[in-house]
């Protein structure tokens, strides 16, 4: 049996995904916060968004460590949290109560992800930049508009649509992980 002592010990040297026992549950939650996104306006814009999507910053966080993703991921969705308590928003989102409901998902999602990894961890300078680029580039030039709104709306699904990935990528990685350091039936018995 293993202490408690051992454990963290375990937990500090294997992958932070190993230990975050949060990660999953993220896809339901996740499935929920693209179902209300969906829900809380029409048929996504098709309008190109004034900013350029980070893929670029997507790719990069995809190279780094897992506990560097996961704070990229909490930082990504307190970012999106963020763009919807913007008051130019407050007067034209068309269903408070599906965005007060996606609200109460993403925030669910920030607080799990709390648990898995430190609080001291600075955030991403390049996401921060590209969420004041966009807030700037649509809300504050349209005044807060319809038009601002849908392009912000499908600018937080192609995000959330993102993060899923990443987190999917981080699963299967640990997962990849737990398995090369399992010993198989034929190597245990092999020891014993």
């Amino acid at each position: 049996m293993i202490s408690w002592t051992g454990l963290f010990v375990l937990c500090s040297v294997l992958s932070p995904a190993l230990c975050c026992d949060w990660l999953r549950h993220y896809g339901h939650h996740s499935n929920i916060s693209l179902t209300l996104i969906r829900l809380m306006g029409g048929q996504l814009t098709e309008q190109e968004s004034p900013v350029s999507f980070p893929y670029r910053l997507y790719r990069r966080i995809r190279n780094t460590e897992v506990e560097s993703q996961l704070v990229f991921i909490r930082d990504s969705l307190d970012q999106i949290f963020n763009l919807y308590h913007h008051e130019n928003l407050s007067s034209i989102i068309p269903n408070t109560d599906k965005t007060n409901r996606f609200l109460m998902s993403i925030d669910r999602q920030r607080e799990g992800l709390n648990t898995c990894v430190s609080t001291t961890k600075p955030a991403d300078s390049k996401l921060s930049k590209y969420y004041r680029r966009l807030v700037t580039s649509t809300l504050y030039r349209t005044g807060g508009s319809t038009v601002s709104w849908e392009l912000i709306r499908k600018e937080t699904k192609m995000h959330l649509d993102q993060l899923e990935l990443l987190v999917a990528s981080i699963i299967d990685s640990a997962a990849a992980s737990r398995r090369r350091s399992t010993p198989t039936q034929h190597q245990h018995w092999h020891n014993v």
